[in-house]
């Protein structure tokens, strides 16, 4: 399969594609993969479509030749997976395949699989929250959670008493969230971890769980959003 992935959860924008360098290979023969990332900000719009298009040039493909197309699933900005998810679904429509949306801190967590403890990937959710979830051995251990440092705290501290080990903090918002959670004692080790490199990430997953053969066919299918917009709390006022 040519795979197409798109970050755009995050301001740090990643776009990837994989191809099979021989097209009569046999299943699992080896790719070649072509990225892009850049700190975008908030100019996703402005970026996206220009960079799949280079892409698929530099990979001598045309949009035709994808087989399908995976795109962060959330939490992550508003804008940022609204773009991503039309994109997606707009290529997926118009050319007749299939789109997959992975979870945000799923992504953000896979690199860490091995990791002997538990790995807690984190969002910056503004107003004094975090997106964030936590992992073990490679598995998820809870929900996405929109939460404050102490709810946060009082989670790792039940994820290590049932299962004992470091814990890293991954993800944009580690650093923050580490200044917050960190009491003296506590094995908690924090950075970017792989800052960049999502979209390729996307990839692996979608290739490891045959999520794009598997996925939501509804294109009426959106992000998954853990908390209400500003415009949907002042609607309720």
């Amino acid at each position: 399969m040519n795979l197409l992935a798109i970050d755009t959860a995050t301001e740090q924008f990643s776009v990837a594609i994989a191809a099979d360098e021989n097209a009569a290979a046999p299943a699992g023969a080896a790719k070649a993969t072509w990225l892009f990332e850049a700190d975008a900000g908030l100019r996703h719009s402005e970026l996206v479509m220009d960079i799949i298009d280079m892409l698929l040039r530099t990979a001598a493909l045309t949009p035709r030749d994808l087989s399908g197309v995976v795109c962060m699933g959330g939490p992550g900005s508003f804008t940022g997976l609204r773009i991503g998810f039309a994109i997606a679904k707009g290529l997926s429509l118009s050319l007749g395949i299939p789109f997959a949306a992975i979870p945000t801190l799923d992504c953000l967590a896979r690199p860490f699989s091995a990791w002997p403890g538990t790995v807690v990937p984190a969002l910056d959710a503004k107003k004094g929250a975090f997106f964030c979830a936590l992992y073990q051995d490679g598995k998820r251990q809870c929900p996405d959670m929109d939460a404050p440092p102490d709810e946060i705290a009082s989670a790792i501290s039940a994820a290590i008493s049932a299962a004992p080990g470091p814990i890293l903090l991954t993800g944009p918002a580690a650093p923050l969230l580490y200044e917050k959670v960190y009491t003296p004692g506590l094995d908690l080790k924090a950075g970017n971890g792989l800052r960049w490199g999502n979209a390729q990430t996307l990839l692996q997953i979608a290739r490891e769980t045959n999520c794009i053969t598997q996925c939501n066919t509804d294109p009426s299918c959106g992000p998954v959003y853990i908390r209400k917009s500003d415009a949907e709390i002042q609607r309720e006022i």
